[in-house]
């Protein structure tokens, strides 16, 4: 995998380099930004809440300097054992992180419902010990008379290093945000070479990739209640095509029926558009074999959790 590098430099000669940790509501972009970032993918992106259940590290280099980024489960109130384990380790990234970026979705609400949210992000924030960085994302969708009061609010809310509206989708104030974290980043060493994106495996990125399109192609709950656990991966000989197999996990039989679908159709549409994304991640011919398999309660199965990294 090849990674591109942005542009943007630090105010300073010398290089830096360090951890930067997205945090933020559900949504609001902090997959997609990292994705801009790294100029290919690693991290799913749909427009649903809480796609992101791990710590996804994506390496992020400039001329003078590369920033580790953390692409952190959204900050939401958790119920389930799952979700808990969502937002521990969201907080958790907060140990490493030499900058924070606290995204939000500045499209998304209103001050009457951030006026809601404000305790909320309050005892978040005030858990940070390091500079922290404030992303207004989704500008582009934002009208513009809306915007100053939003600033505003959040000027008030805490006392930001910096804040910057931004599009991650369409790149505005993009390369002025980078600007901004790098020069708050250490002097340091290039820690990883500059053609390695991220440090997650393979197998877990394929995993990731087939958990999107389920995000993607299905409806209502089911989406929450699958995982994808990659059973085998084995390379391919000369022209021969990668061959990995994995298995879908989900709760109820029910469940199992939509993602199969009539005939197969479903889980035929899942295996074709996640095999074209997996062949461009590795960059040769893959043969994606998947199976569906009902555990029960499996969110709830702290073993479970841990084979897949939550």
């Amino acid at each position: 995998m090849a990674t591109s590098s942005i542009a943007g430099s630090s105010s300073e000669t010398s290089y830096r380099s360090g951890v930067v940790a997205i945090i933020g509501p559900p949504n609001a972009g902090k997959s997609t930004l990292l994705n801009r970032l790294l100029g290919q993918k690693i991290a799913i992106v749909t427009s649903r809440p809480q796609t992101t259940r791990n710590r996804i590290p994506g390496i992020v280099n400039g001329p003078d300097y590369q920033m580790i980024m953390l692409d952190t489960p959204g900050l939401h109130k958790p119920r389930e054992l799952m979700n808990r384990e969502m937002v521990r380790i969201a907080m958790e990234s907060l140990a490493e992180a030499d900058v924070v970026l606290f995204l939000v979705d500045a499209e998304a609400m209103n001050l009457r419902q951030l006026e809601k949210r404000k305790q909320e992000y309050k005892e978040y924030l005030a858990r940070i010990q390091c500079p922290v960085l404030l992303a207004l994302n989704k500008i582009d969708l934002l009208e513009h008379d809306r915007l100053l009061p939003i600033i505003n609010w959040y000027r008030e809310l805490y006392s930001f290093s910096e804040i910057v509206p931004i599009s991650a989708l369409i790149g505005d104030g993009v390369n002025i945000l980078v600007r901004q974290l790098t020069c708050r980043l250490p002097e340091g060493p290039q820690y990883y070479p500059d053609d390695i994106p991220t440090d997650m495996s393979e197998r877990f990125i394929v995993a990731e990739l087939v958990r999107e399109k389920i995000f993607l192609l299905t409806r209502e709950e089911v989406p929450y209640s699958t995982a994808v656990l990659i059973d085998s991966f084995q390379e391919g000989q000369g022209k021969k095509p990668v061959i990995i197999h994995a298995t879908i996990l989900v709760e109820r039989g029910s469940q199992k029926g939509i993602i199969i679908g009539k005939g197969g159709t479903m889980l035929g549409r899942i295996r074709r558009e996640a095999g074209r994304d997996i062949e461009q991640l590795l960059g040769c011919r893959v043969t994606l074999k998947l199976w569906v398999k009902v555990k029960k309660k499996w969110t709830t199965n702290e073993q479970l959790l841990r084979e897949l990294g939550l």
